[in-house]
């Protein structure tokens, strides 16, 4: 039995639940993770932008991932809708990178809601 007088606990950061859901893929997850180190795992041959400043380009990452790109899109569109990468137009090409303080903050978050 509940008890009345206690009061209910507080709800879930409405970002840190967005982001949750979007690395409860593995694929975002993975591909999260790769962003952390572009060059070691893209193949950059023919990138127009540092990866390291600017992103890596949806072509790159679908080439290493092996999907199609309105799958990779979409998959990154999912990370940035998160909070999780930031995206750069290069010309009519997008690039994506870490938000690397985003993600501090988030884990930050988490840790105290856990």
């Amino acid at each position: 039995m509940v008890d009345a007088a206690v009061a209910p606990e507080p709800s879930l950061d409405p970002e840190l639940v967005r982001a949750l859901r979007a690395l409860s893929n593995p694929v975002r997850l993975q591909l999260l993770s790769w962003l952390r180190e572009p060059e070691r795992h893209f193949v950059l041959d023919g990138a127009i932008a540092d990866p390291a400043e600017v992103g890596v380009c949806v072509t790159h990452i679908q080439a290493t991932v092996g999907l199609a790109q309105s799958t990779v899109s979409a998959y990154m569109a999912e990370l940035q809708r998160a909070g999780l990468v930031t995206a750069t137009r290069v010309g009519k090409w997008t690039h994506y990178k870490r938000d690397e303080e985003r993600i501090a903050q988030l884990v930050a978050t988490l840790g105290r809601t856990l």
